[in-house]
């Protein structure tokens, strides 16, 4: 059984190599290496808003140096027109009021309670530390999770069909209805492939991206999440490509993926869209199963890994059901 097991996993690793599945890995692991060290860093790296300060009768007695004065009101309405994302301070009339131009809602809240800040004694405020992550560093588990997630759900998603669909059209399938092997081995062999290929790459963008010494830390609870997605892709994909005709029809079945599973998830999980449903959504579980394994908080439930366990046997029968009844139409 180990041996041709064995033989049709390295027959599985030609195929994707001569389907340059590990060619387009790569150039994914290289374009999202340099998005995030080049591009998504840079970009979140963000300077402290400007505060500055109008108050001729000299009211505010406690006031922090990171306060910009001005002196007037042309001059503070001035200041905010080249920096829009400034807040300025009216204090003429004693009691400060605040001038800025209008943004999200999250952030006007946060740029106000800053400027406010600057204006009381630093005695007043205690910061709590919440993780060991600096923004930096939070930031770029943040997006390497992000990319992770839809490298496996959606470029892992699409390799698995191209390769199925590629030795559809060469008569593999009816090779293997007659060949003397046991039947669950074909699945097992494209599940080692594309599991191994998925820990490979989490391993190598994630160090890339995240540094080698916080990957150390994470990795397990890393690779364990990938493992659950990757296995439950591949399955879905196996399923989907033994069910359509053509790689064509196939584009639809992605399309869905896409479009129901991933973009409800990643809405709902980093932007301010708050949807009420997503709980009973399966893959926002597991993204923020990915996620939390990022940040070294897995606080995932025994239900949760059942429920992961259970979705993969389930879809491994599916699976095994299908491709007998394939191997029945081509023998």
């Amino acid at each position: 059984m180990w041996k041709s097991l064995c033989s049709l996993f390295k027959k599985d690793c030609r195929m994707m190599v001569s389907g340059k599945f590990f060619l387009m890995s790569l150039g994914f692991l290289v374009l999202y290496t340099l998005y995030v060290n080049f591009g998504y860093i840079k970009f979140m790296d963000a300077s402290l808003y400007n505060v500055y300060l109008y108050d001729p009768a000299g009211t505010q007695t406690t006031v922090s140096t990171l306060v910009q004065q001005v002196s007037s009101k042309e001059a503070l309405d001035a200041v905010l027109l080249d920096d829009t994302n400034g807040v300025g301070i009216d204090a003429s009339a004693g009691k400060p009021q605040l001038v800025f131009y209008e943004g999200t809602e999250n952030a006007d809240r946060h740029r106000a309670d800053y400027a406010l800040s600057l204006l009381q004694p630093s005695g007043h405020y205690s910061a709590e530390v919440i993780g060991s992550n600096t923004p930096e560093q939070k930031a770029r588990k943040e997006i390497t999770c992000e990319l992770l997630f839809f490298e496996i759900a959606a470029v892992g998603f699409l390799g698995i069909a191209a390769v199925l669909f590629k030795e559809k059209s060469m008569g593999v399938i009816r090779v293997h209805a007659i060949l003397p092997l046991r039947k669950h081995l074909f699945i097992l062999s494209k599940l080692a492939v594309f599991l191994l290929s998925d820990l490979v790459f989490a391993i190598l963008l994630t160090v890339l991206n995240v540094g080698v010494l916080d990957t150390a830390s994470i990795l397990p609870g890393v690779l364990l999440q990938t493992a659950f997605l990757s296995l439950i892709m591949a399955l879905t994909g196996l399923i989907c490509a033994l069910l359509l005709k053509d790689f064509r029809q196939f584009t639809l079945a992605y399309l869905l993926i896409a479009i129901f599973a991933a973009t409800p998830v990643f809405l709902a999980a980093n932007t301010a869209v708050k949807l009420d449903w997503i709980y009973v959504h399966p893959f926002y579980h597991i993204y923020m199963g990915l996620k939390n394994a990022y940040f070294g908080t897995s606080s995932n439930s025994l239900a949760y890994y059942l429920g992961c366990l259970a979705a993969i046997v389930v879809l491994f029968a599916c699976v095994q059901r299908v491709f007998l009844r394939e191997m029945g139409k081509e023998g």
